[in-house]
């Protein structure tokens, strides 16, 4: 079972320290195993979180960070970097936070258009020569950059959003994962909350949270998606229910929807673990009573 440190300092809310760590280790006590992070959730911060989260029980999990983000940006935006120097001051900086030795698997959280993938592929693999890294993965990339990056270091995972709402890997990305033998990791399958049936027309968000600028939160989308979440939120009684990422899956095959089209929803198949958001103690409990295993 994995699950994602990046609601517990940043993003949606901010969650004091104490509470998270506690948090983290509860994850730990019910079967989560591995855990994942990035430099710029924070920025570092979440990957400090996590280190003094999982120190007393490192060779007990597996641990994911990111990379391709200069921090701290020169302005207000975010800039790409990925070069192969920038890499290694990244790695040496993430293994200090997360107070290990190695990182389990690297991702490169987005492509850098300035730097081939060649070269990043090529100091990963460097990385790993030196027992700094285990495996490389990435995040958001196409297929022909999966191509590339793996043929010069095997790719373990792809990072990248899937869900009923969004299903655009399903066009290109997972088959050429399929073919190459590479992991699927999606994130935000639920949506980002949408399909929870928790988020109606009228939601709105705080400067704090992300959603605020993600077009697809913003009032018309949410206006013209609620078919979409009444779909997955209601029963064949006609009765209202909230979205799992089971029922998810069952209501593939409903017409009509914004952004999806009736094929099977496979984001839970074997080799392709959706990444849970966990900030709650009580959504782990849940997780864990519905049988997921470590496995999950």
């Amino acid at each position: 079972m994995a699950s994602d440190a990046w609601g517990s300092a940043t993003a949606m809310a901010a969650t004091d320290t104490k509470d998270a760590v506690k948090l983290i280790r509860a994850a730990h006590d019910r079967g989560v195993t591995f855990f994942d992070t990035a430099q710029v959730y924070g920025p570092f911060t979440n990957e400090e979180l996590v280190g003094e989260a999982l120190e007393p029980i490192r060779d007990r999990v597996v641990i994911a960070t990111k990379f391709g983000f200069e921090l701290p940006s020169p302005d207000a935006g975010q800039h790409m970097n990925s070069r192969p120097d920038y890499i290694r001051q990244s790695v040496e900086g993430s293994l200090k936070r997360l107070r290990t030795e190695v990182i389990d698997l690297l991702y490169q959280h987005r492509v850098d258009p300035n730097v081939p993938i060649e070269d990043v592929a090529g100091t990963v693999k460097d990385l790993i020569a030196e027992g700094k890294v285990r495996y490389f993965g990435l995040s958001e990339a196409g297929a022909q950059t999966i191509r590339k990056a793996h043929a010069v270091q095997p790719v373990t995972a792809l990072q990248s959003e899937y869900s009923l709402f969004w299903r655009e890997p399903e066009n290109e990305i997972i088959p050429t994962l399929d073919e190459l033998g590479i992991g699927f990791v999606p994130f935000s399958p639920l949506g980002k909350g949408f399909l929870t049936g928790k988020i109606d027309a009228t939601a709105t968000f705080g400067p704090g949270d992300f959603r605020s600028i993600v077009p697809r939160f913003q009032a018309e989308a949410l206006k013209a998606n609620q078919a979409l979440v009444a779909a997955l939120n209601t029963d064949s009684r006609g009765e209202r229910r909230h979205a799992r990422p089971d029922r998810a899956r069952m209501a593939a095959g409903s017409k009509g929807m914004d952004r999806s089209d009736p094929r099977h929803h496979q984001a839970a198949s074997p080799g392709r673990k959706p990444r849970r958001g966990n900030r709650r103690a009580h959504r782990q409990r849940r997780f864990r009573d519905r049988g997921c295993t470590r496995d999950d």
